[in-house]
Order: structure tokens, then sequence, then C-alpha cells
């Protein structure tokens, strides 16, 4: 069985695509309730209590959706100079599935992403007004003080605790049902990214007095931009730490003792990861042949290991770029086009391109 988020996030971004009528319109509530039982009964994948957060909260699985391009478009970011791309998503859905059976690193990190990904979007949902179970952080009220001095809480502090609660009640339910040691280590992930996207909350506050003093302060409670979470789990994933079960089946132990033991916010992984050279569709890799590669460069993008010792080839293109940029007053910047002549640089492919499968 392929691992539930290879398959239900793909239909919920369909989900978003075709029913994305503003949720304040009256053909949204006169229509979710019989609309929502098809809809949810007609995404695979689910178990039995998604199905019931589906119905419930119809209008939510939109804000997952959007959580979805989201969480997608951070894994191919961080991702980008990688030979794994995470572009997998893109090209089909099997593929994202063997990467996430394998318990690998790079498992890690899409779990973690994805559910930070729900957080985020249902959080920013309830904020503004999009959701009926939910709205601005209830508990945001009244006066407090901090290094400053004392402020009201005013505006609309991000509901970080609904976002959280609501990602790990439909995020975790399938895992829940699995007592085996994936079902643990994705369970760990998963609350390392719901926990990251908590770590980036933020208090913003505006000042009030005369002359704009801030004698008088409103402040409320806002989450950081996506893209603070994704660098934060980048960082916890070159850092994922191998981990082993313990004897009795409950819970981890590090895979080398020399390593300190795994937090809540680290991210854990069973298995070494495959090196993605070739199109294997066991491991789910995609190969790097065709990849642009950088010949200058030493890291994990350079053609030497970008291309895996196949080499590479070279191809001169002309492309438009902006020159001779000069600042005008008051305040534009006004630039002129420019012909530039680049060399690119392609991995060559190995000597048979096709397809590996084991099976």
């Amino acid at each position: 069985n392929m691992n539930f988020l290879s398959g239900i996030w793909w239909s919920l971004l369909l989900v978003l695509v075709w029913a994305t009528p503003p949720v304040t319109s009256s053909w949204w509530y006169m229509g979710a309730v019989g609309s929502s039982r098809v809809m949810c009964d007609n995404v695979p994948g689910l178990v039995s209590r998604q199905r019931q957060l589906c119905r419930r909260h119809p209008e939510a699985m939109l804000s997952i959706g959007r959580g979805v391009a989201a969480w997608t478009a951070e894994c191919q970011h961080q991702f980008r100079r990688h030979r794994w791309d995470c572009n997998a998503l893109e090209r089909g859905q099997r593929l994202l599935g063997r990467v996430l059976l394998r318990s690998s690193r790079e498992s890690a990190f899409v779990h973690a992403i994805s559910s930070a990904g729900v957080v985020f979007a249902i959080t920013r949902a309830c904020s503004q007004g999009e959701l009926k179970s939910c709205s601005c952080d209830p508990n945001k009220k009244g006066s407090a003080r901090d290094s400053k001095g004392h402020f009201d809480w005013g505006g609309c502090s991000d509901n970080i605790d609904y976002g959280i609660k609501f990602a790990r009640a439909f995020v975790d339910a399938k895992e829940r049902k699995g007592k085996d040691a994936r079902a643990l280590m994705n369970l760990h992930n998963n609350r390392a990214g719901r926990k990251a996207v908590k770590r980036f909350l933020k208090q913003e506050c505006k000042c009030h007095g005369v002359s704009g003093s801030c004698t008088l302060r409103t402040c409320w409670l806002a989450m950081a931009d996506f893209r603070k979470t994704g660098d934060y789990l980048w960082k916890k994933y070159n850092g994922a730490i191998q981990v082993v079960m313990n004897q009795d089946g409950t819970g981890f132990t590090v895979a080398n003792k020399r390593f300190k033991k795994p937090t809540k916010n680290d991210l854990v992984y069973f298995e070494s990861s495959p090196d993605y050279c070739i199109r294997d569709r066991d491991v789910g890799s995609l190969g790097t042949a065709g990849r642009v590669c950088n010949q200058t460069s030493r890291g994990m993008d350079s053609c030497e290991v970008m291309c895996c010792g196949r080499g590479y080839d070279t191809s001169r293109v002309s492309r438009m770029t902006k020159c001779e940029c000069k600042f005008h007053w008051c305040c534009a910047v006004r630039c002129q086009d420019c012909l530039e002549v680049v060399d690119i640089h392609t991995c060559k492919a190995p000597k048979s391109a096709g397809w590996i499968s084991r099976t």
C-alpha cells in the first residue's frame, strides 16, 4: 500500500483546482453540506477519521489544498540544488510514494514540511474568516506586558493552536492506525513539522499616541512567512538523526551511540538514502540526466556531484537581461535590455538511460 501522502495530497490539490469559489459566496454555504460527502468520498486513501473531518469541515479541504501547493513549492525550493529535487511530486504520485516508503531523510522532510503546510494553511484560513469552526485566537484578549511595557491585545492573532490541533487530527489519523516503526517515525516527523510553524510565531504591534509615540500599543501574534519554516526544517533535514526501534517497540534509540538522542524538534529516519543518480522506480528516483549543474560550484549543485561523475554537456544560449540600471529621483529604477550569452551545463545521461525496476 502506498503511503497516504502520495495519494491524498494530489487529490486535495485537484479539489482546490475545481472547487475554489469564495467561501463567503451563497453557493458555498448552500452546497457545502450536500457536496462535501461526494467530495470526501472521492478522495482516495483517506481513513474513516479523515473522511469524518472532511465531511464536517469541507471548507477546510480547500485550505489544505492551498497548503499542499505551499509545501510542494517549498520542498522544491529547498532541494533545488540536490540530486533529488522534490519534482517527483509533479511527475507522478507513484514516484513520491516510493520515496516515502523508504523511511529515508527525504521521507522525513516531506512528512515534516507537509504537516507544517497544513498547520500554516488552516491557521491562515482561520484568521481570514474562511472557516466556520475557528477564528482569531480567542485567548489573546485584554492587557498584557512584555519587555517594552504594557500593551493591549488587538487585531487578529493567528490561531496557531487550532491549526496544530486540526493538522494533528487529520494528518496523523492514518499513521495512528499503524503500530510499526514507519508509522512511529512519521508521527514524530509530522509533529516536528507542526512545532516548526509555531516556532516562528511573532508578536507584531502598532503604536498609538501623540506624533506616533508608543504611549499605547496594540499587539497581536502572526505567523512568519512559510519560507522561515522551510529553512528551519531544511537545517533539521541536514542534521537528521538515524534511529532504530527500542526493544519494546514504543520509541527510538539512536543507531550510532556517538550521536545525541533526538528531541521532538529533530527529524528522524531509519534507512540510508539512495544516491538518486539514475532513474529507478523502486526508490522514486528520476535520476540527474538533463539536470542543470553549476560548473564553478563545489557544492551539491556542482557538475561533478550532480552528474555523478558521468560528465556534462555545454550549450551556449542567448537571453535578455536587465542591465545598466539607474536610480531616478524619486523613486524609480530604470534599466536597459541587454543580450547576454551564457553557457548552460547539463548532466549527461548514463549509457542505459531507461527506467530501472527491480520488481
